[in-house]
């Protein structure tokens, strides 16, 4: 796992950038299902999910998403973050066995308020948008 980073308000600039990369995996899945108690069997049944508009499974967009929170306390800002908000737009579906790219940049920052606020995106290697959105966060 990389180094946890630790921006002080001071140090955090518009422009700002940070990413990581991710394979989607049955455990990852299994492991989210378990923890939010959603087994849709578009997620989790093969035969299921053959028979859809997608032809397989595919990965829960919320699971993608909670990436954004590794991004957040980990890396942009890290150590000094506190999640104010977060909104969600899902583009496209992602599938086992894709890798991911989940990105953030600041985009703006309020010295009364102390918040930044960071444009969120995660594509697969192709490019492809699968997830965008914006974060509120508090540095303290």
């Amino acid at each position: 796992m990389d180094k946890s980073l630790e921006y002080s308000f001071d140090e955090i600039k518009i422009g700002l950038e940070h990413y990581f990369e991710i394979i989607m995996n049955e455990k990852l899945e299994e492991d989210f299902a378990k923890i939010s108690g959603d087994f849709n069997p578009l997620h989790m049944d093969e035969q299921f999910a053959k028979k859809s508009k997608f032809g397989k499974r595919v990965c829960h967009g919320m699971l993608l998403s909670s990436f954004f929170s590794r991004l957040v306390g980990m890396y942009l800002p890290g150590k000094n973050a506190l999640y104010f908000s977060q909104n969600l737009n899902f583009v496209e579906p992602c599938f086992l066995g894709d890798k991911i790219i989940v990105k953030g940049e600041v985009i703006d920052k309020s010295e009364a308020t102390r918040m930044i606020k960071i444009k969120t995106t995660i594509e697969n290697i192709e490019g492809k948008l699968l997830i965008e959105g914006t974060a509120q966060v508090l540095v303290t």
